[in-house]
């Protein structure tokens, strides 16, 4: 057992209380003109609710949910005055609980979700300017309700997924393959740095200038070090009228269909086709499941689709070739927006609703798409896989291990233009462990930190994970997420926020910093840290259900 530095935790709850007191003040001079919440009110309540229970007790001192750029200025401003840092959340999606806080100020962007099209010489969108707050389902709602065929914003596959943490993080979405990365879209952004500074950066900006630097770093690295993003710009793409779609799940995991498994990963697919697969099993007492569950993306004519499955899988797995087949459609591109995406990632835009909590871990891998690598890792997962299944067949818990393919245009980019290192990356793979009774928490940590550790050395460089699938629990996670790119980072970290005030978990450095290395893996205590550093909770306003309706519908489902 660790021991407990009383002296250190009597500096610090001074330290809390303290900053509790100037809080309390901020707060009244800011509900006037900016809407701000105090623990124990209902906006309060809904902005800090997450559905996973490690992040339950995270309790910011006051929400603040600005409406224009100049309140976020504004914001800055008296935080930094007043020695209180801010934590900026946008979709709340975070895995790691990066979009929540237990001391601070939380900056939620939730009212700055505005959409405008710009339109070219033919009256159809060429761009797009987000709001820091928007999520993919503001901007595809925007494209269906013009009735935008064969348009397309290279956004997240989640609707719900905010639109500044994808894009600043890299951002994977169904057609990475075919127009890169999400941040390869991005050509504007604008900034509210640590001086209250409104900075805009373009894809223009000399590379050299101070500028362009930071255009550069936001495209992968961009997520609360510098700033806080309230805009974006980004083109539109040009996509078939019609998207081939589809999603089902296959049960028999036997020896023919991990042959064929092997042969869809290494397969040389167009960038026009995307195959997502998930990995599944699910326990509980006295039952329990194992199953891939395939999605899929084809930016382009049904029967080409038919012909690149049969020529892939055809031959080693008919019946697997056969239901890929009969389980996708071609519809317009709008339709696809509209609600073919929210089909296919249910489970994943249903998991983050607040109401449904959960304990989950997660962690990540970039594979290259090398025969050694593929054969190796599929065999492995299929072993933890059945490992989860006798482990735990008495609890009731999920472990999902999803592949999303990458590679095609998203490789092309080098490892230095953004960034966002691991180009030559073809399956970014997280894994997922879901619980609901705390009494697993070390049980399931130490399950996903054997099965990590079992695959680690197989992604790129032995490190290799992803920021937007980031891992808590990384030794060192500055090497993991940037690779080479760090020490450049901590340049650009060094002029625009000298003075390290945006201080994320996981976050870029000052240059001579050595705060690199993650922090102590501890995470199974964290929710009686939280719960110890703070004095009598609010009475809770019950679940707003339906707030979350009106969410959804918001976003145009």
């Amino acid at each position: 057992m660790a021991s407990v530095d009383i002296k250190g935790a009597e500096v610090e709850a001074a330290e809390i209380e303290a900053e509790m007191e100037t809080a309390d003040k901020i707060v009244e001079v800011f509900k006037s003109p900016i809407p701000s919440f105090s623990p124990g009110e209902l906006e309060y309540e809904r902005s800090v609710a997450t559905a996973n229970l490690l992040y339950r007790f995270s309790r910011p001192y006051f929400v603040v949910q600005p409406e224009s750029p100049a309140q976020v200025q504004t914001i800055i401003k008296t935080a930094v005055s007043n020695g209180l840092k801010i934590t900026v959340k946008n979709g709340g999606h975070s895995f790691a609980g990066f979009s929540t806080t237990d001391r601070g100020i939380l900056l939620d962007l939730a009212r700055m979700q505005d959409v405008r099209l710009h339109k070219g010489p033919n009256d159809k969108p060429v761009a797009v300017t987000l709001g820091g707050g928007a999520q993919w389902g503001h901007a595809y709602k925007a494209l269906v309700a013009g009735r935008y065929d064969g348009y397309m914003v290279n956004g997240g596959r989640c609707p719900t997924v905010g639109v500044s943490g994808f894009v600043l993080g890299g951002g994977l979405g169904p057609f990475t393959r075919k127009f890169g990365m999400g941040c390869d879209s991005l050509t504007e952004a604008t900034i509210v740095t640590a001086k209250g500074d409104l900075v805009t950066v373009k894809e223009t900006d000399d590379k050299q200038s101070n500028e362009g630097k930071l255009f550069w770093a936001l495209r992968g690295a961009g997520g609360g070090n510098f700033g806080v993003v309230v805009e974006l710009k980004m083109k539109v793409q040009r996509v078939h009228d019609r998207i081939v779609a589809g999603r089902f799940t296959y049960s028999q995991l036997d020896e023919p269909f991990m042959g064929a498994m092997k042969e869809l990963y290494r397969f040389d697919w167009p960038v026009n086709a995307t195959i997502d697969t998930h990995w599944v099993c699910e326990v509980k007492p006295n039952d329990a499941s194992s199953y891939v569950r395939f999605v899929a993306y084809f930016n382009g004519e049904e029967r080409e689709f038919r012909g690149l499955i049969d020529r892939a899988i055809g031959n080693v797995h008919p019946e697997l070739a056969a239901r890929m087949k009969e389980r996708t459609l071609s519809e317009p591109s709008t339709l696809f927006l509209h609600e073919t995406l929210v089909a296919q990632w249910w489970e994943e835009t249903t998991r983050a609703f607040p109401s449904n909590k959960a304990y989950s871990l997660y962690t990540s891998f970039v594979f290259e798409k090398r025969l050694e690598i593929v054969n190796i890792v599929a065999d492995k997962v299929k072993h933890w896989l059945d490992k989860f299944q006798s482990s735990f067949s008495e609890d009731e818990a999920i472990l999902e291990v999803t592949w999303v393919h990458a590679g095609g245009h998203a490789s092309v980019v080098g490892s230095d233009q953004t960034a966002f290192p691991w180009r030559a990356g073809t399956y970014f793979t997280y894994i997922m462990v879901r619980w609901y009774d705390k009494w697993l928490s070390a049980k399931m940590g130490q399950f996903l930190e054997a099965f990590k550790s079992d695959l680690r050395r197989f992604s790129m460089e032995s490190e290799a994970a992803y920021i937007n699938f980031a891992d808590v629990s990384l030794s060192d996670y500055a090497s993991a997420y940037y690779g080479p790119n760090y020490p450049r980072l901590q340049e650009v970290k060094q002029i625009w926020d000298m003075y390290d005030y945006f201080h994320p978990p996981q976050g870029v450095r000052l240059p001579k910093s050595k705060d690199s290395a993650g922090n102590d893996g501890d995470w199974v205590d964290l929710p009686r840290r939280q719960w110890e550093s703070r004095g009598a909770f609010p009475a809770r306003k019950k679940a707003d259900f339906a707030g979350i309706i009106r969410d959804l519908t918001d976003l145009g489902f």
